[in-house]
């Protein structure tokens, strides 16, 4: 399309610092158009007027417009809505450029109407190559050992602009190289370094649950690792740590929401960074320990049965004593520890369904052996089932 000078309206999706906005910059060189930079940050319905208007004017005289619109995904849906007639009668070409999936973050009016491309994070050996020209063009050639290059290119997560941030520091704290590399990591030592913007913040805390529930104690300490470099607050990890403990392991290892538990109350009172031994505790022991969602399953069958039965009626015996007594019913609540091993067989609920089916997996499995010892085969063909 760039070669051609004819191209559609486009919005650039990809993380920061990966070229979206010089690729736009470059598309309308390319074309002689008239590029207008806005951010959807601090532009508003006015600007979007007001560009319209002198795009107008230029195209009188043969001459497009190009308008870049950064962060789009800011815009609201109206603010969105407003840019499809100037689209349709092609007033000016958009170039969108957002950090979040257009798919999701942009109505479906405007996404029918341009092309999305996604760009990519750049490999470290074009980051390398990104600090390499930049150091020729201040006339620095020899500022920076080869393993100093390769480590700032390695801190910066494929943005270009994370990583010639980096190389202006390191050359504000030197006036001559050659520097080394441990030399550079002095400089960099505190500088966040991880891509992690909201998506990723979600999406590297999934990585961490799936890992621990997928019983691979060295991916979820690797994920572990990525969130505390990137500054990911320990009590939001914790917090998913007894929630999985809950959900996963359940009845297999009830000692797992102990262990969970006690974490969050742990790193909470002792901090960081000495919390980070009680975190990769929690997580070897949960990573490791045998999982059951029987309880979680369980909830989902009760919770659907009352929401398809709402008529509740509680048997008389399990009523509170006053209400038993005012009735003057004749069934009596038998109290299961007079009875041996503390259990009498009773009524407890208004009808034969069966909720919580324990699985033979760790503790779990004793517990069913219980049940169906306890409650007779209905509750044995059940759980086999």
């Amino acid at each position: 399309m760039i070669e051609k000078g004819e191209f559609p309206s486009l919005v650039f999706y990809g993380p920061p610092g990966v070229g979206k906005s010089l690729v736009a910059e470059i598309m309308a060189k390319v074309i002689d158009a008239n590029f207008v930079r806005l951010s959807a940050v601090t532009a508003g319905v006015q600007d979007i007027k007001r560009v319209a208007k002198e795009a107008q004017e230029l195209r009188r005289w043969g001459r497009k417009t190009v308008l870049f619109l950064d962060e789009i995904h800011r815009f609201n849906r109206a603010q969105q809505d407003m840019l499809l007639p100037f689209l349709e009668e092609g007033t000016f070409v958009l170039i969108g450029a957002s950090t979040e999936n257009p798919l999701f973050a942009l109505n479906k009016a405007l996404i029918s109407r341009v092309m999305v491309f996604e760009f990519k994070p750049l490999e470290q050996s074009e980051i390398e190559e990104v600090l390499k020209r930049a150091l020729v063009k201040l006339g620095r050639e020899d500022f920076l050992t080869s393993d100093a290059l390769r480590f700032i290119a390695s801190r910066s997560s494929g943005d270009a602009r994370k990583a010639l941030g980096f190389l202006e520091l390191v050359i504000d704290a030197f006036e001559e190289g050659p520097l080394s590399r441990r030399q550079v990591e002095e400089v960099l030592k505190g500088c966040p370094y991880i891509g992690y913007d909201e998506q990723e913040h979600y999406n590297i805390a999934s990585a961490f649950i799936k890992s621990l529930r997928g019983s691979d104690p060295d991916a979820a300490l690797y994920w572990l690792s990525v969130m505390l470099e990137a500054g990911e607050d320990p009590l939001f990890i914790t917090r998913r740590l007894m929630i999985l403990a809950a959900e996963d392991i359940g009845m297999a290892d009830p000692l797992a929401m102990l262990v969970a538990s006690s974490a969050h109350i742990g790193v909470s009172h002792v901090g960081m960074p000495e919390g980070e031994l009680i975190l990769a505790f929690a997580t070897v022991y949960l990573a490791t320990a045998p999982k059951s969602n029987s309880c979680y399953e369980a909830i989902k069958r009760a919770r659907d049965y009352v929401k398809r039965n709402p008529k509740v009626e509680v048997p008389v015996h399990l009523m509170d004593a006053h209400a038993w007594q005012k009735r003057g019913s004749r069934e009596k609540y038998l109290y299961p520890h007079d009875f041996p091993e503390g259990f009498v067989k009773q009524i407890y609920k208004p009808n034969d369904e069966v909720f919580y089916i324990p699985k033979p997996i760790g503790r779990e499995a004793k517990i069913k052996e219980r049940l169906e010892r306890l409650w007779g085969e209905r509750y044995a063909k059940k759980n086999n089932a």
